[in-house]
């Protein structure tokens, strides 16, 4: 991974591409939910199968975006302190909480205007569930808990279950890292906890909302993607050459999952998330290898959408609700359902986009300059030379 004089990570565009990918996958699953493109003139001349992966795989994409996410946390922190045991849990939190905070404090605001203003497909109505117990669920990082107890919250809410999932491994990962120290150790620990996924799903069989939103399999592929950065950390010797196979071995690997998912789950089960999350890993581990790979012509829009990701998980089921709201209204026939896709996906963008500049953005840097420790002490003055 290429590196800026100020040890600052700079962009690697494969990786924003491969995120751009999973953000996509999520909107086009949140719009397949209500608009499916089975539905449409596309279903009498598109392969069932690409549609399917383009319809079913925002549960994946999501996973996706846990392993990235362990993998780049991890890969600036060892860049930042120079290895894991010598982090600064202070200002690892700091860090953490001046990018996710500013979003997901608007989210919440504007959907507990929406809930009681009784927009639909806003207001919380499920037995067993209100408006403050949302709130806290989201800032108490328990919100994939409280779905799994209750039952779905409305969809702008409910993309908060893997917030919950991601930031509670986080408050975790510094302590564990100054306490365990020993860096083969911590590999071990990793692998094993990586590992336990596909028996951590199948564990939690019975709760079928529990078993996609529990803490401990989403947890074991961040952890894949923190054992993955620490591997590629210091592993110094590899070629460019076998960087390359290396992304396109796990490219082709992700691409049958997402593909042909039923054939793994037939012969696998719940391994089939392991092989995902193995991918995945060795496309990040190829990338960090490659001096940043240059991003493929063409995709630079796909590489925005990975540079917005948060932001455009956070906000795009406003868009998605919107474009169906739209449809409806002027009874777009089924068949045609499909060309709603492009202003979904498009104001999606737009709305990531707007969000980020004006307010995420700003917010973070505020924030980190704010209540960053100095790390740096001023320098002592030069002395004077007679």
């Amino acid at each position: 991974m290429p590196y800026r004089s100020d040890a600052t990570p700079a962009r690697n565009p494969g990786i924003d591409t491969l995120r751009g990918l999973s953000i996509l996958l999520v909107v086009l699953h949140h719009l397949g939910l209500r608009l499916p493109l089975k539905a449409s003139l596309l279903g009498d001349v598109v392969p069932a199968r690409v549609l399917a992966a383009l319809n079913w795989n925002g549960y994946e994409a999501v996973f996706v975006f846990f392993v990235i996410s362990g993998f780049l946390i991890a890969r600036h922190s060892i860049t930042r302190w120079g290895s894991l045991a010598r982090i600064d849990a202070a200002a690892f939190y700091v860090r953490r909480g001046a990018r996710i905070l500013p979003c997901l404090v608007l989210v919440v605001l504007v959907l507990s205007l929406l809930h009681l203003a009784g927009a639909a497909d806003y207001v919380i109505a499920r037995e067993g569930q209100s408006l403050p117990r949302a709130i806290v669920a989201a800032f108490g990082l328990h919100l994939n808990w409280y779905e799994g107890r209750t039952g779905y919250l409305p969809g702008g809410w409910d993309v908060l279950w893997s917030l919950s999932i991601e930031e509670t491994f986080y408050l975790g990962f510094p302590l564990a890292c100054l306490v365990v120290r020993g860096e083969r150790l911590l590999l071990v620990l990793l692998a094993a906890f990586a590992l336990t996924l596909p028996m951590t799903r199948a564990a939690l069989h019975g709760n079928e909302i529990w078993q996609e939103k529990a803490y401990l399999p989403g947890m074991a592929a961040i952890a894949c993607g923190v054992l993955a950065a620490i591997v590629s950390a210091r592993w110094t010797a590899r070629s460019p050459w076998f960087a390359r196979r290396l992304v396109f071995t796990g490219a082709l690997a992700l691409a049958s999952v997402l593909l042909v998912e039923g054939w793994w789950w037939s012969w696998l089960g719940n391994g089939t998330m392991l092989v995902l999350t193995g991918a995945v890993a060795c496309i990040l581990v190829g990338l960090d290898g490659t001096e940043g790979m240059p991003g493929a012509r063409g995709l630079s829009w796909l590489r925005s959408f990975g540079r917005l990701s948060y932001e455009i998980y956070l906000g795009h089921m406003f868009v998605v609700f919107a474009v169906v709201a739209a449809s409806k209204a002027i009874a777009t026939p089924a068949e045609w359902s499909f060309l709603w896709y492009v202003p979904g996906v498009g104001l999606s963008w737009l709305l990531g986009a707007v969000v980020a500049r004006a307010w995420s953005l700003p917010c973070e840097r505020w924030l980190r300059r704010r209540f960053a420790r100095s790390a740096r002490r001023p320098a002592a003055p030069a002395l004077a030379v007679d």
